[in-house]
């Protein structure tokens, strides 16, 4: 394996926005896939005030020399003042899919 791998997390308040961020991503080459996983129900505190809400979770497929492109891509399309934007380590996995994967990247 040449590359770490990762996956990146982040989530959207509509399936609409988050097969935007799909879509560019793809398309400028900085995902290999992107899964769109909801609605899922997500808690947390936003502005001292405990919030829950219905989102949609995009689990994208990278590496980690993409990540900084990744991340300011979806900075600038993503409708969130502050999105999750988090980036996980793939340890192991399938040789022909990180193969496969590689090749899709850049």
């Amino acid at each position: 394996m040449s590359s770490l791998f990762i996956v990146v997390l982040t989530t959207t308040s509509n399936k609409e926005d988050a097969e935007e961020i799909a879509k560019t991503l793809l398309t400028k080459k900085l995902a290999g896939c992107v899964q769109i996983l909801g609605p899922i129900s997500s808690h947390y505190y936003w502005k001292d005030q405990l919030c829950q809400e219905q989102e949609w979770m995009c689990l994208i497929k990278s590496d980690q020399n993409t990540y900084q492109t990744l991340e300011n891509t979806i900075q600038e399309i993503h409708p969130y003042e502050v999105p999750e934007i988090i980036s996980l380590p793939i340890l192991e996995g399938n040789q022909g899919y990180f193969n496969w994967l590689n090749r899709q990247i850049q």
